[in-house]
């Protein structure tokens, strides 16, 4: 039974003994490989780790509103980001109207010429003149004051975005002036929202300065609610006509100063309320206003058409008639204003007022951008 015994104990120790021993060499091997992966990057034979290389900046956008009547072909879209088809009218009932055929017929030629550039196309909706006569809002206030017809205008705008292949929508509500007006805009922002961003659209918001052109303290007739500006990827300041704060004075329409003003304004109210900064979007006026009230305003390209040194100024007489507008250098320092404010972007009203060749202001403006992120020129053929 001793001898038995024994030689059973023996067999066991050898069993536990060989058994640790392989525990140990398999932790030793596994600790091995550990320190081999750890110093993969230090030892020339082993195969480098693939390196995920870091997110570029989001490029600036540069928005040029596009009204409905004019011709396609026109437009610069190389140098835009964006384009604003400008506009469609909401109905009382929700409803959505175009401006006749020729309206949609543009827009389905904007968005074929846009998709060769990888420009995107939004809507409009409101400005300030309506269709049916008067001004845009009444018709827009009585539509989004009431739940079935705002749910019915979301839909319609939602729908009209999948079936014309359009990249969002832009909200042109000119303009809230009062809370009661604000509450029903922020309500319309939100249930837009809500249906596009699921399938992958913008939405914008052009809004007005909010800022005296002579004075530079805030404009309290127009309000807004401050909560909405988080469902848009876009605000669009309309940092023009200042010639009508006070007493009519062209010069107003459009100065540095005023711009200035206007970005150290809602740069303080995004970062009040945490909003990025790269939602604002700086806008520039292509047109000039005349001193004399009664005469018409001329655009850009006329301008400088009637003499191509007239796009480093920033007024000049025709006909004996003064014009203010923003000439490049002008235009430059805005832009240098957006990007060291960090903003996302610039806008043009409209696009459509541009000129051409050395004198464009989209080629201006989008070289001024571009030049901060290292990415290509743009020029015109």
């Amino acid at each position: 039974m001793t001898k038995r015994f024994l030689a059973i104990l023996m067999i066991i120790l050898i069993f536990i003994g060989g058994f640790l021993s392989g525990s140990l060499l398999a932790n030793k091997r596994q600790n091995q490989e550990a320190s081999n992966f750890n110093n993969a990057s230090l030892s020339a034979k082993t195969p480098a780790v693939k390196i995920v290389p870091e997110m570029k900046q989001a490029s600036k956008v540069l928005i040029g509103y596009v009204q409905d009547f004019r011709n396609p072909e026109t437009i610069d879209y190389d140098g835009l980001t964006h384009v604003v088809f400008s506009f469609v009218h909401p109905a009382v009932d929700g409803s959505i109207i175009m401006n006749g055929d020729h309206a949609i017929k543009n827009l389905r030629a904007v968005v074929a010429n846009a998709q060769k550039t990888d420009t995107k196309v939004m809507l409009a909706i409101g400005g300030w003149y309506h269709i049916n006569g008067g001004e845009s809002y009444d018709y827009f206030k009585t539509a989004i004051s009431h739940p079935e017809a705002r749910k019915k205008l979301v839909q319609e705008l939602v729908s009209f975005t999948k079936r014309e292949n359009l990249d969002g929508v832009d909200i042109d509500f000119e303009h809230p002036r009062s809370k009661e007006d604000a509450l029903y805009l922020a309500l319309f922002s939100k249930d837009l929202s809500a249906q596009l961003k699921p399938i992958a659209k913008e939405l914008s918001i052009a809004v007005n300065a909010k800022v005296h052109s002579v004075t530079g303290t805030e404009i309290h007739s127009v309000v807004f609610e401050p909560s909405m500006f988080k469902y848009f990827d876009h605000v669009n300041l309309m940092a023009y006509d200042g010639q009508w704060d006070g007493e009519y004075n062209a010069a107003n329409l459009s100065p540095f100063s005023y711009s200035a003003n206007i970005v150290s304004y809602w740069t303080s109210l995004f970062d009040q309320h945490g909003y990025s900064r790269e939602k604002l979007v700086l806008g520039v006026p292509l047109y000039a206003q005349p001193e004399n009230p009664s005469a018409k305003q001329l655009s850009y390209k006329a301008i400088t058409e009637h003499a191509p040194g007239n796009a480093v100024k920033d007024q000049v007489n025709i006909n004996g008639t003064t014009y203010y507008y923003n000439g490049h250098s002008t235009l430059k320092k805005k832009t240098e204003l957006a990007l060291s404010q960090q903003l996302g972007g610039m806008m043009l009203w409209e696009a459509g007022l541009d000129a051409a060749g050395n004198q464009s202001a989209t080629i201006l403006i989008a070289n001024e951008l571009n030049k901060h992120q290292d990415v290509r020129y743009y020029t015109r053929k």
